[in-house]
């Protein structure tokens, strides 16, 4: 009886692999800060949907994604933002914050999204980048808006910069 050689797979942890060892998990990614948030474009409106984390969010659901934006010309679009938080001296902070283009006609049952982009881009997020100066302006607002509604401590503690890729002045 011949048995496969078992091969290493990309685990996605929820807690820190370290704690207390220095061994197996050094390295692993843990997903626990990070969180996927939705900006409606048409409707102005951002909302979470962890779903997104695995491609099952409500809006992906039972779609058909291809990697050429004009095969789904009446696409509704959105923006999939991945937040990060993270916890410093003075306080938690939106610590990377990375927006990804996507589109969706529910009628065709079809849509667009890169997935290298997206999957590059919650990477980047997690290595506490900020990339949101692509988004339209209108969206810009709207994502500010709901960061500083969610939590208006988190969104004071967060760097210039984002303030800045999202036109808001400091407070």
């Amino acid at each position: 009886m011949s048995q496969e050689k078992k091969k290493p797979t990309f685990n996605i942890i929820k807690n820190n692999p370290t704690d207390g060892h220095k061994g197996y998990g050094i390295g692993a990614l843990s997903l626990e800060n990070v969180s996927p948030v939705f900006v409606d474009v048409d409707e102005k409106r951002a909302f979470v949907d962890i779903g997104a984390m695995h491609a099952r969010s409500e809006i992906e659901r039972r779609i058909k994604f291809l990697p050429n934006k004009e095969d789904v010309p009446n696409g509704k679009p959105y923006w999939l933002v991945w937040v990060t938080i993270e916890q410093a001296p003075t306080g938690a902070y939106y610590a990377g914050v990375t927006a990804c283009e996507m589109t969706v006609d529910q009628e065709i049952r079809r849509g667009y999204k890169s997935l290298p982009e997206h999957v590059n881009r919650m990477d980047k997020s997690l290595k506490r980048h900020i990339i949101v100066d692509h988004m339209d302006d209108s969206s810009k607002k709207v994502l500010a808006d709901f960061l500083k509604s969610h939590n208006e401590e988190l969104w004071n503690n967060s760097s210039d910069e984002l303030k800045q890729q999202l036109n808001v002045s400091k407070m």
